[in-house]
């Protein structure tokens, strides 16, 4: 018999995830603040529950999937609690991107509450997450990562065990949204400026796609999002602004000056307060535009 699975966190990731392992034959029971989701979930099979602490009293696995650290704090730590109303030995996994710390706090407080954790932060979108193609960057005890091989393998397609620190991968994935907060900023003005010179953005995109300008970010910018002139967030400003503050802190607390990931979590603030925090972060290209007073192309 399959363990019963919980999943806290039914948004843009954690839904398609959910979807993925019920069509899995897992039994999953789900739990979101959000009605809407809560209604695709049990549309697609999985088990609605109305609290977090139904799903901590219940379930043999415990995935969460939450959008800032002070959501995971909540959800793990308040008096209604994973960390206080789990099985004894059931197995956490956090998919969330939070803080190095808050990782290593998470399992340290699970292991002398007789649980299991792993930090799993995940890479890929919300494509990613519908077409379980996801990168899984897991911290945490081996034994723990070899149970939780098999939900990881109908998540995700690139898995990477990095070693029995729980916060091995949030590292790892704060440096990766450092990179694409670069990539994004620089899809955006090579564009712009592209086009001030009378320069089509489907020719720049088709030169520079065969040459070192070439990145995965310009291509899920442009191809998906900006030729289509659709932002509806796969990731959104606010939260790619998230993943910038806390790989600054990161950063402070290692003793190294990001000489532009510091302008970053400044430029990404007034893209926000322009408007476009709840688009997709691509649309630093329309904030970039409006700025320079340009018509789209």
């Amino acid at each position: 018999m399959k363990e019963k699975l919980g999943f806290i966190g039914l948004g843009n990731m954690g839904l398609p995830m959910a979807i993925n392992l019920l069509k899995a034959d897992y039994q999953v029971y789900g739990f979101d603040t959000n009605t809407k989701a809560m209604e695709q979930f049990t549309a697609a099979g999985g088990f609605a529950l109305e609290t977090a602490l139904d799903i901590a009293k219940q379930c043999d696995v415990i995935m969460t999937s939450l959008p800032t650290p002070q959501v995971v704090e909540w959800v793990y730590q308040s008096e209604q609690g994973i960390l206080q109303h789990a099985k004894k030995g059931c197995l956490l996994i956090d998919f969330s991107t939070v803080n190095p710390e808050l990782n290593d706090t998470l399992h340290t407080e699970a292991i002398a509450s007789g649980l299991r954790y792993l930090g799993a932060p995940v890479s890929g979108g919300v494509i990613g997450a519908i077409n379980a193609t996801l990168t899984i960057m897991v911290g945490g005890d081996t034994d723990d990562y070899i149970s939780a091989s098999e939900i990881f393998r109908i998540v995700g397609k690139n898995i990477y065990h990095l070693g029995t620190s729980s916060s091995i991968g949030t590292r790892i994935k704060l440096l990766n949204n450092l990179m694409i907060g670069f990539y994004t900023e620089a899809v955006a003005e090579t564009i712009v400026l592209g086009e001030k010179m009378g320069i089509q953005a489907d020719t720049l995109y088709e030169v520079l796609n065969n040459s070192y300008g070439q990145s995965r970010i310009y291509e899920r910018n442009y191809l998906e999002y900006m030729k289509n002139d659709n932002y509806e967030p796969g990731f959104s400003t606010n939260l790619l602004l998230k993943d910038l503050k806390l790989a600054k802190e990161m950063a402070d607390e290692a003793g190294v000056s990001l000489r532009i990931g510091e302008k970053l979590v400044d430029l990404y603030s007034e893209i926000a307060q322009q408007g476009y925090g709840e688009k997709d972060m691509s649309a630093a290209y329309l904030s970039l535009k409006e700025t320079c007073k340009l018509e789209q192309f």
